[in-house]
């Protein structure tokens, strides 16, 4: 079972660097996990529609505060921010 969890969570990964690389207009290959969304040229007008797709893709909720992780929120602004909020999110919603 613990495989099929690492499978699940790198094809969350695979599919949220999707989301990403077509706001940004580059190839997934080159999205490095590490960067901040900033540096793709993600504004905040592009993190919204990243929700959209998120919400869209994963079936799930983001909250209206996830940009803020101070009031219980995520960190939103890297890729690896944005892959583990929505691992968080869909593990709530398994739970």
């Amino acid at each position: 079972m613990e495989a099929t969890m690492k499978d699940m969570t790198d094809d969350i990964a695979g599919q949220v660097i999707d989301i990403l690389a077509r706001q940004a207009v580059r190839d997934p290959a080159d999205i490095d996990p590490d960067a901040a969304l900033e540096t793709l040229g993600i504004d905040s007008m592009g993190l919204v529609e990243i929700i959209f797709a998120i919400e869209e893709t994963f079936d799930v909720s983001v909250p209206f505060n996830a940009n803020a992780p101070e009031a219980g929120g995520y960190d939103l602004t890297t890729v690896n921010g944005v892959i583990d909020a929505v691992r968080a999110l869909v593990g709530a919603r398994g739970a």
